[in-house]
């Protein structure tokens, strides 16, 4: 079987690239990779070298820690299902932090918000503990909340359209708010979404969102289920995530990518996407940017 490692520039430091290429041919032929072929994504910023032999991602890390890369058999590499996180993710905010701002209280709300996603709390209680200083929040506060903070992380559409043009199935799956991800999904062009439903009395929140809550174990059986349903291998399955209510069905998946993550996130995944954007996972996927859905 051969194996292929992907490498993508840093946008903010292009000029390194071709020495780390470079470095990169001579690491696998020094290991005994065999058979190296290179072929270009785009030209000076994405590329595949695909070889024979046994390599792994501890071998390659010292030389290619400057990019992002990726290092997955050259079989399934373009995923027909894709499970992604939307709060820091497929969105650049965390909503419930920016609702708490709204309210006055976001340094309280975001320091619960980061020590969860970091894993150093039950997801499920910290969810509810924020969402209950939410309470007497007025529902029209979310429109404002989407409508001036809300913005889709660059390339998020893109992925999304391309594989969806190639067969794949889409899946936004948030331990966040269904408000938020109605919205996003029709934006981006989700073929599905699944989120926590805030409650609403008398025009305003009251703190109390529906149960069960969606946390990480909700996020895998979402994972698993439509494994099943759309009669998917594992190994053409994708998901991305930032936080650690995400490791589930990063570690599930046939390839589990990290996003700007939290250290423990990215710790699991197969392959971190530390400095560029979400085009990044398509590149990984060996799409050319020649082939890149872009409306």
């Amino acid at each position: 079987m051969m194996t292929v490692l992907t490498l993508v520039a840093d946008p903010s430091d292009l000029n390194s690239f071709s020495s780390i290429v470079t470095a990169a041919r001579a690491r696998l032929t020094a290991l005994g990779a065999r058979d190296l072929d290179l072929k270009w994504l785009k030209r000076d910023f994405a590329v595949d070298i695909e070889f024979a032999g046994t390599v792994s991602k501890g071998d390659l890390s010292a030389t290619v820690e400057a990019v992002d890369y990726c290092l997955q058999p050259s079989e399934d590499r373009r995923k027909k299902l894709l499970l992604a996180d939307m709060d820091s993710t497929i969105i650049t905010v965390e909503c419930i932090d920016e609702l708490a701002d709204f309210a006055g209280i976001k340094d309280a709300v975001s320091a619960i918000t980061e020590r969860a996603m970091r894993g150093e709390l039950d997801f499920d209680e910290a969810f509810r503990s924020r969402v209950a200083m939410l309470k007497g929040l007025k529902e029209s506060t979310l429109e404002e909340t989407f409508d001036q903070r809300v913005v889709p992380t660059s390339g998020a559409r893109t992925l999304i359209q391309t594989m969806k043009a190639n067969g794949a199935y889409s899946a936004l799956v948030s331990g966040g708010f269904t408000y938020f991800t109605r919205r996003i999904r029709d934006i981006v062009g989700f073929d599905m979404q699944e989120a926590n439903e805030l409650l609403f009395e008398n025009g305003e929140l009251t703190g109390l969102a529906a149960e069960p809550i969606l946390n990480s174990q909700a996020k895998l059986k979402n994972l698993n289920r439509l494994l099943v349903e759309k009669g998917i291998t594992r190994s053409q399955s994708a998901a991305i995530g930032d936080g650690a209510n995400d490791i589930p069905m990063i570690d599930a998946a046939g390839l589990g990518v990290s996003f700007h993550a939290k250290p423990a996130a990215e710790a699991a995944a197969d392959a971190s996407i530390r400095y560029g954007d979400l085009t990044t996972l398509l590149y990984f996927q060996g799409y050319r940017e020649d082939e890149f859905v872009i409306d």
